[in-house]
């Protein structure tokens, strides 16, 4: 939806997939079936999911399809989401990492998941998607430094 510039519904879309992410947890949890298996699974196909969101958002804003608020501090859309997309993927590497070198408690910073997918989805409803793709990439390294800084208390 976002690479054919229908910005409302994919912000619905990003919603909704945000439920239905929750639930499944829930529904595990709810019928004692949590899995080792089903956590790394889930984790895989979240990254899948961020990348193809931001995939569209930038493909969008490349063929103009996405043409409102497309630069934001004079940087264009698609640049952000790359930005956007190096910070998602890393915030959950540094957390990944750190706790499989014995750090603990490493749900620390701004950027969860689910608030960027929530900035996203407020961005693409109310025609700001430029400006709120470019808080969750300031807000994704912002809490990757966090994270670092955290994990080294446990690691040194």
């Amino acid at each position: 939806m976002f690479a054919s510039g229908f910005l409302i519904i994919g912000g619905i879309l990003v919603l909704l997939s945000g439920i239905f992410d929750l639930l499944d947890g829930a529904v595990a949890r709810v019928n004692n079936s949590i899995t080792t298996f089903g956590g790394f699974l889930d984790s895989v196909c979240d990254r899948y999911a961020d990348a193809i969101v931001f995939a569209g958002v930038i493909y969008g804003s490349i063929t103009g399809s996405i043409a409102v608020n497309s630069h934001a501090l004079g940087i264009p859309l698609w640049l952000w989401c790359i930005l956007a997309l190096i910070g998602s993927y890393i915030v959950s590497y540094t957390r990944s990492r750190a706790e499989a070198e014995g750090a603990v408690n490493m749900n620390v910073g701004l950027a969860e998941r689910s608030e960027r997918m929530i900035l996203l989805s407020i961005g693409a409803l109310t025609g700001f998607l430029t400006i709120a793709i470019a808080i969750i990439a300031l807000i994704t390294h912002i809490t990757i430094v966090q994270r670092i800084l955290h994990a080294r208390r446990y690691l040194e």
